[in-house]
């Protein structure tokens, strides 16, 4: 389907109900269900499932094969590499099945935030600014901005620039990103812009 301010390919599937930004693509394969709210220049890839009810800011990049639940929240310039995943339950059951909003917990990937190919997000966690989570973490608590993050359960093993680089601090916990030029502090464990 092809508008004038947004692009559906033929075999993706849009339920009514649907809010769609200028300029978004949504690929083959791809199912956007109804009540969810996308924003403007957001590129969906192969196979992308948004769920009820999301709401997903502008520039977002979301790769092949990601399913955004209900109770996902994703603010604007979010990457989710390929075959990423969210849950929205945190103790799932088939015979006894928890469905409707008031079951699903809620989680929050804040603006600039990338999360790698292959990671699980369990939900109730909140995804900081311009954090970068690394390929197959498994997320179980918050990730504070610009933490670089790896493993089962993810732990923080370094920092990130707003423009994508990786950190190297001084003696003094000041560190540049060559490419932006910005200034970052690392003090007490978090770092902020300066």
């Amino acid at each position: 389907m092809t508008n004038s301010n947004f692009y559906i390919n033929e075999y993706a599937v849009v339920d009514d109900n649907v809010q769609i930004g200028e300029g978004t693509k949504i690929w083959h394969f791809s199912h956007i269900q109804s009540g969810s709210k996308i924003g403007k220049k957001c590129v969906f890839g192969q196979n992308v499932n948004v769920g009820n009810n999301v709401t997903i800011g502008d520039y977002c990049k979301v790769q092949n094969n990601v399913s955004i639940y209900e109770g996902v929240t994703l603010e604007d310039y979010v990457f989710c590499g390929p075959s990423m995943v969210f849950t929205n339950i945190l103790n799932p059951r088939c015979k006894y099945p928890q469905v409707g909003a008031q079951f699903y917990v809620k989680t929050l990937v804040k603006i600039g935030a990338s999360l790698g190919a292959n990671c699980t997000i369990v939900c109730g966690t909140t995804i900081g600014r311009h954090a970068m989570v690394g390929a197959g973490a498994v997320v179980t608590k918050d990730v504070p901005d610009y933490a670089l993050v790896v493993g089962s359960p993810a732990r923080i093993i370094g920092w990130y620039s707003e423009g994508g680089k990786r950190l190297q601090f001084d003696e003094k916990g000041f560190a540049e990103c060559k490419k932006s030029g910005k200034k970052y502090q690392l003090k007490d464990g978090s770092l902020s812009e300066v």
